[in-house]
């Protein structure tokens, strides 16, 4: 904007679910994809509909685009023809008969009691009592017996409930009756709920693109599965950052550049379909590049990429270059790259997933705008000139649907208020990366490295982490093998080489580690297994013995999670 000396701000929200499918059964494991859509994707979109002055950058995964469709289709066609649901949580809302056997009324029982406790089943009294109860009798071995199918229907109703976005809890009819009902819901208030889902999911892409052509907000996207790049490309590149990482066996991922490409194009093709547009900006997987990737990544007509500060300061550290001044709050080009790298600022953007949940709305933002504006004075002060404000950028950088599940009615308050504030703010201009003019700051290179620490700790190096590449390795060469032999026909390689791509998504690493939850580790892990499972048996080949059993556990003093601060502790 010609004359604009207000301070660009880009609020850029990551969308994005692992494939929680099991390749074998075709079942959804777990039920994070559907429920992320209807309570924070559907909210997301409708606050920036209700504020017309703000912009943002949405990114998404392509695996995540294809699931919220297998959930819409799944959805359609049940109501239509009654055809099976392959979501156990999602079948047993819509009515087509509650699990008969103990153990799987027992995992449908824990399944509704995974919720915050204090924000989704506090909140609502009918639900925490069914919650009281339901742990009650999971005490006991067999105390799921004595629960009876309309305990079972109402925990199930009030769980979807707890889960349904605030913007669509305020206006929706459906929702408003079923929660003043309470208790004894009907295999009608059942198929209202399942219908009012199906409706959620039917317009979810839709309004991002609606959002998009109208320019408020600026699609960009991640690799197919969200595989950590400049792994796949160069195991030792973890070095540059972490001189002393053990890698194990794993010395490099064979055939890296060629699954880099893979999940390049596997994902620019979905996004284009799903989206309509082709995206001018990529947010690697867990913000992980080195130079071999923003390479990677301009060479697939990417004009923007954006990763973590920590990536920053270790870099112009290894380059002896000052950390002065507006040193973060703008972008820079990476050797001969002509790409804008972008850089998170990690203490506002950590100020919204790990602070203000417990804060005041209203203070919470006045707190994040405060910061914001003594950036603008800093800016201002070292270089008052047009061009100096046009090509400065405050980056925040975050998921879209983790954080608000420990705000308040699912950061409302927040949310619309942020907005709102911002729109029209006289030192402020919320804008996106596409529209950001381009300091061109030049850097020699990268520290190769994600958003989170500068670092890949979080999925190389421990020794779950290490054993889960040596796996992922071992079924590489099997898939390079049959490959070459020549006996597979086209459409099996298209299915064997995109189930090779969910097994190089970097979800499953994340969870390695005693660090994080046991519950959450022990799901991955076998998730994990079953990717491969089936990869083996998609190849022709009998599955190895070790994937048959857990490789690693996590802990009950954990201390990671679903979340992560981008700075390390001191």
């Amino acid at each position: 904007m010609s004359g604009d000396r207000r301070l660009p701000v880009v609020l850029c929200w990551h969308m994005h679910q692992p494939q929680y499918r099991n390749p074998i059964t075709g079942e959804y494991v777990l039920p994070w994809t559907y429920l992320h859509a209807v309570k924070d994707y559907v909210d997301m979109a409708a606050h920036l509909e209700d504020c017309p002055g703000a912009r943002a950058v949405v990114n998404f995964t392509p695996l995540l685009l294809e699931q919220i469709e297998d959930y819409r289709l799944q959805i359609a066609q049940f109501l239509l023809v009654g055809a099976p649901i392959r979501d156990p949580l999602l079948a047993a809302l819509a009515g087509g008969g509650l699990p008969s056997h103990l153990e799987e009324r027992r995992d449908l029982v824990q399944a509704c009691l995974r919720a915050n406790e204090q924000r989704l089943i506090s909140r609502f009294r009918p639900y925490a009592e069914l919650v009281e109860m339901a742990r009650l009798a999971l005490r006991r071995l067999d105390g799921v017996a004595y629960l009876a199918n309309q305990f079972l229907v109402d925990l199930v109703v009030w769980y979807h409930l707890a889960w349904i976005g605030e913007k669509v809890r305020r206006q929706s009819s459906v929702i408003q009756r079923l929660q003043q009902k309470g208790a004894r819901y009907s295999a009608r208030d059942r198929r209202d709920l399942l219908v009012l889902i199906g409706e959620l999911l039917d317009g979810l892409l839709p309004r991002y693109r609606t959002l998009a052509d109208a320019g408020r907000i600026e699609l960009s996207m991640t690799p197919w599965s969200h595989p950590i790049l400049p792994l796949l490309l160069d195991a030792e590149v973890a070095k540059e950052s972490m001189p002393n990482v053990t890698l194990g066996n794993h010395t490099g991922y064979p055939g890296g550049l060629e699954r880099a490409r893979w999940h390049l194009e596997e994902g620019l093709a979905v996004f284009e379909r799903h989206l309509h547009r082709r995206p001018l900006g990529c947010w690697p997987a867990e913000g992980g590049v080195s130079d071999a990737t923003i390479s990677l990544l301009a060479e697939y007509g990417f004009r923007w990429c954006a990763t973590g500060e920590s990536v920053l300061r270790n870099s112009l550290n290894r380059y002896h270059l000052p950390q002065t001044g507006n040193w973060l709050h703008h972008g820079y080009t990476v050797g001969a790259s002509p790409i804008t790298c972008y850089f998170r600022d990690d203490g506002l953007s950590d100020r919204i997933g790990f602070v203000y949940s417990s804060w005041h709305a209203d203070d919470a933002v006045g707190d994040l705008i405060h910061h914001m504006e003594n950036i603008a004075t800093t800016v201002y002060h070292d270089n008052p000139s047009d061009s100096a404000i046009q090509n400065a950028v405050v980056s925040i950088i975050l998921d879209g649907e983790n954080a608000w599940e420990y705000y308040p009615e699912n950061a409302y308050y927040f949310l619309s208020a942020l907005y709102h504030r911002l729109e029209n703010h006289p030192k402020l201009r919320l804008t996106t990366y596409a529209d950001c003019h381009a300091s061109n700051t030049p850097l020699p290179g990268v520290v190769a490295g994600s958003w989170v620490h500068g670092t890949f700790s979080t999925w190389i190096g421990d020794a779950g982490k290490n054993r889960g590449w040596e796996m992922l390795v071992e079924a590489k060469h099997r898939f390079d093998a049959a490959m070459a032999s020549g006996l597979l026909r086209p459409e099996t390689k298209k299915d064997i080489e995109r189930l090779l791509g969910v097994c190089e998504s970097s979800d499953w690493f994340w969870w390695f580690g005693d660090y994080n939850p046991e519950e959450t580790v022990c799901a991955f892990d076998k998730l994990f297994r079953q990717q491969l499972t089936g990869l083996y048996r998609m190849l022709g080949e009998d599955p190895p013995e070790y994937l048959s059993r857990p490789f690693t556990r996590g802990s009950d003093t954990a201390t990671g999670g679903v979340m992560r601060p981008g700075q390390a502790p001191e």
